[in-house]
């Protein structure tokens, strides 16, 4: 891969009275995301998140900054949230979705019109809106509506008192009928592309087949839309999704480009309009560890040319640029995650801008490339860039920044018992006095198909001012060194991840950081599954976390939404047998091993590892006589949303 270092700029400003960091600002960061270019290139349209700590919510309003950074303005100040800005093509409308009050309920597209005036909503859709998208000619929209139930409340009489509903049964008839966020998923009800004429607010179907279809995108003359669909026999069975065109008309037939038996995505067009960029995934059974490789089809038919083929990492949020000469697109990379670019016809892969830092997504509209840009120092703020670099042009947690000293990570990687080389990112205690051994903690990142980067912690620098040592490591499984290192523990988990995780552990005790006898671990999702493996293995951790995580997996097949993967890595027990099954249990199984007493958490509505993992442990730890305490999180899904639970959970890990 061919290096181009290009100098990176961060315009945060230190101030002279510096204080650790504290609960109390937990909830001070705002959150900037989402970044659109105008079309005309002056400006970006972005959003920002911040917490109303009396309502015990977060907003997200729409802002908008030009692209040289001299202005920034608040575009929306509704108490209702806003999200997915995006500009019509004309220039004339910023447009949003919200679910505000309005003519309709539910979430609607709503515009400013630039020449003046109040947000107007534009849509009236009774059923549910999940997606939008400008035609070329600013005339009309691409939307994803799924089909209006018919199995809801029955509406109650006029005089009636609220709440008097009378609720009818869950139909389940699919295979895959759960998802966290969603519930059940019941019925043959889909997500299906219209077209929405705005001049005469006609609503008409493009596709009639009963498949779910996702992110519809015009192609420069606005003549077709290329998609998204799973339409294998039964897609519930197998990840198989492909990239379809069909006439931007009413009742349309699609028409398939892609052939691979997997995760097709994100078509692009490029600027001719005679091919489509896309990501092609791993294989449907690997589903879990999918890694993204850049692919070019032609619209017209013919075979796809993979150009990130011998480029061993994943790649997101690609585009063309103007001229159509160049794809660029972000790539995660060992603990970062950077802008690189390749010719539509391959060749190289080439770095486009140099340093440590995670880039996220990522726009551009002609002369305007923007991004979101977060360092370890740094939440994630608006960023332009061009030949001269990185620009920073939002600062909004530059006070707040300024007011606090903060830890910088430092690299570390280590060989575990089998030879696997780990990294990881290591904390060191604010103020940390050289050669002193320090309270230590483990902290492990969920997926497991992810990774620990060069991006804002901010557990990670609350624990650093308690004066902890903290260590996170990129185990195998995780993303950003390599397909193979990604599904080296397909069917086998809770082992080499746990080799990895115990290399780092024995590598900071080495370096004279670690106190052996004040060392804890703890992590969510798949961080607390393998919370719940290394306490089953390893006793020298005298206090674990374990949040939204499982230890008798054979316990969840069919109860979370994970079912492709059982029957993929592990097999079904009837037909594969129980050995598989009771060998990646042995959290559970062998609860009378664990002596380190643990903390369980979890959100009572989540679908994704649902509750049951947690009570079961800790009715286990109860049962051998090891401390253990159970955090019920009502109303909550996998994500902990409601900023009062995320600040009680950030209390409980502390005390």
């Amino acid at each position: 891969m061919r290096f181009l270092a290009i100098p990176f700029v961060f315009s945060l400003i230190l101030g002279a009275q510096q204080r650790p960091i504290t609960l109390d600002d937990i909830h001070k960061i705002k959150t900037v995301g989402d970044p659109r270019c105008s079309p005309d290139a002056k400006w970006i349209a972005y959003t920002l998140s911040t917490v109303d700590t009396a309502g015990d919510k977060r907003d997200t309003d729409v802002w908008m900054v030009s692209a040289d950074g001299t202005e920034n303005l608040r575009v929306t100040t509704s108490t209702e949230s806003e999200s997915s800005p995006k500009w019509s093509p004309d220039g004339r409308y910023l447009s949003f979705l919200s679910a505000r009050p309005g003519k309709a309920k539910g979430s609607q597209v709503w515009v400013m019109d630039r020449k003046g005036g109040e947000a107007q909503q534009f849509t009236e859709f009774k059923a549910r809106l999940s997606y939008f998208e400008w035609s070329p000619d600013s005339k009309s929209l691409a939307v994803v509506i799924k089909d209006e139930e018919d199995d809801k409340k029955d509406e109650k009489k006029p005089d009636a008192p609220a709440g008097t509903e009378k609720a009818k049964p869950i139909v389940i008839d699919r295979y895959a009928f759960k998802r966290d966020g969603q519930g059940y998923i019941s019925g043959a009800k889909r997500n299906r592309i219209h077209i929405y004429d705005i001049a005469s607010k006609k609503l008409e179907l493009v596709t009639t087949e009963n498949f779910d279809e996702t992110a519809p995108v015009w192609s420069p003359d606005g003549k077709l839309l290329a998609f998204t669909s799973n339409r294998a026999a039964d897609g519930d069975r197998v990840l198989n999704n492909d990239i379809w065109v069909v006439a931007a008309k009413a009742g349309s037939t699609p028409r398939k480009l892609t052939p691979f038996t997997g995760s097709d995505s994100q078509p692009v067009w490029s600027p001719d309009g005679k091919s489509i960029a896309y990501l092609m995934g791993s294989e449907h059974k690997m589903g879990e560890y999918n890694m993204n490789r850049l692919a070019l089809v032609p619209v017209d038919g013919g075979a796809p040319k993979i150009l990130t083929a011998s480029f061993d990492r994943g790649v997101s949020s690609h585009q063309f640029t103007e001229d159509g000469r160049q794809l660029e697109f972000l790539t995660a990379d060992d603990m970062s995650m950077y802008p690189a670019r390749v010719s539509p016809a391959g060749g190289a892969v080439e770095r486009m801008v140099g340093g440590k830092f995670a880039m996220m997504s990522m726009d551009r509209a002609g002369s305007c490339a923007a991004a979101l840009v977060s360092n370890d120092t740094m939440p994630a703020e608006v960023h332009v860039w061009s030949g001269a670099g990185l620009k920073q042009i939002t600062n909004h947690n530059e006070e707040l920044l300024k007011s606090l000293k903060l830890v910088t990570p430092e690299e570390v990687s280590f060989k575990g018992k089998d030879g696997n080389e780990a990294h990881g990112l290591l904390f060191k205690p604010l103020n940390y006095t050289a050669g002193t051994k320090v309270p230590f903690l483990l902290r492990i990142h969920g997926g497991p198909n992810g990774q620990d980067q060069h991006s804002f912690r901010m557990d990670e620098q609350i624990f650093a001012a308690a004066g902890y040592a903290i260590l996170n490591v990129n185990y195998r499984g995780s993303s950003g060194r390599g397909q193979q290192y990604t599904v080296s523990i397909a069917g086998e988990w809770g082992h080499k991840e746990v080799i990895d995780l115990h290399a780092g552990v024995d590598h900071v005790v080495k370096m004279g950081i670690a106190d052996p006898d004040k060392m804890g671990v703890g992590g969510w999702s798949y961080g607390g599954i393998l919370t719940n493996y290394l306490i089953a293995s390893d006793t020298r951790f005298k206090a674990a976390i374990s949040g939204a995580g499982v230890a008798f997996p054979l316990a969840f097949y069919g109860h979370d939404q994970y079912i492709r993967q059982y029957d993929n890595e592990i097999g079904p027990p009837w037909s594969k047998g129980l050995e598989p099954w009771i060998k990646i249990s042995y959290p559970f199984l062998h609860a009378d091993r664990i002596k380190t007493p643990t903390m369980f958490l979890c959100g009572d509505k989540d679908f994704n590892v649902p509750l049951l993992g947690s009570e079961q442990m800790y009715q286990a730890l109860r049962n051998v006589g090891t401390e253990s305490q159970l955090i019920i999180y009502p109303g909550e899904n996998h994500g902990i949303a409601r900023p009062s639970f995320q600040r009680d959970r950030m209390q409980r890990y502390l005390d």
